[in-house]
């Protein structure tokens, strides 16, 4: 049970730093802010109070809130495995700091700006109820919007990916044939996998886990198989 509030308070204040990048660039109005517009719906995905939201809005507009920039880190985990790390920050020294610890302390080591990443393919994803859409015709809709992939998740939601630079476009495209999507992100995906045994496997994660508990760390990828 303490994992689970653990992970949802961390969801919260991924996406309460996700808001305040949003309303710093394109304004707190999400009828004309896009951005911000998509991360209110990731926000309702995991269940985020709504007052809980408009505070994150709010702050955002105060003259004293901290400035995030977003920094994506580069490395490798035991055992040969990529690792992608997405950062919030206020701080830059404190994060790379923080980071290269982690990879240290989790047996890996923190590379140099391109050293895994292209090892990846960064891409829009949207996550979309299928009640009421035809798979097959909404595919072909949104071939001009970037689209490169339409397939199904676990749950049987429709998962929409496109390119990195098609994202607004999709977004767009999407909200034409008035679809809300029950989540938006853009997501780094492996262009090739690893294999690692079990035991591996529990080294890689530990490391990730150690990394996703640090505050300035939104969201970690790697290419294990």
């Amino acid at each position: 049970m303490f994992a689970r509030y653990d992970r949802m308070a961390k969801q919260f204040t991924r996406i309460g730093k996700e808001i305040a990048i949003a309303v710093k660039k394109g304004g707190s109005d999400p009828d004309v802010n896009p951005m911000l517009r998509r991360i209110m719906q990731n926000a309702k995905a995991v269940n985020m109070p709504k007052e809980r939201i408009e505070g994150a809005i709010k702050n955002a507009l105060g003259k004293d809130t901290s400035n995030y920039d977003e920094v994506l880190y580069e490395g490798y985990a035991p055992h040969g495995i990529a690792l992608l790390v997405e950062t919030a920050t206020d701080n830059h020294t404190r994060t790379v700091a923080n980071v290269r610890s982690h990879f240290n302390k989790g047996g890996g080591s923190l590379g140099n700006s391109g050293s895994v990443a292209f090892l990846f393919k960064h891409l829009g994803v949207f996550k979309l109820n299928h009640d009421g859409l035809n798979a097959e015709e909404l595919e072909l809709e949104l071939i001009d919007a970037g689209l490169e992939e339409l397939g199904e998740d676990s749950e049987g939601n429709l998962i929409v990916r496109c390119g990195f630079n098609d994202f607004g476009n999709m977004q767009k495209a999407l909200e034409e044939r008035n679809i809300t999507p029950i989540s938006s992100e853009l997501e780094w995906l492996p262009l090739n996998t690893v294999d690692v045994s079990e035991e591996q496997s529990d080294e890689v994660f530990k490391l990730i886990e150690r990394l996703e508990q640090d505050d300035d760390v939104q969201r970690v990828f790697h290419n294990m198989g």
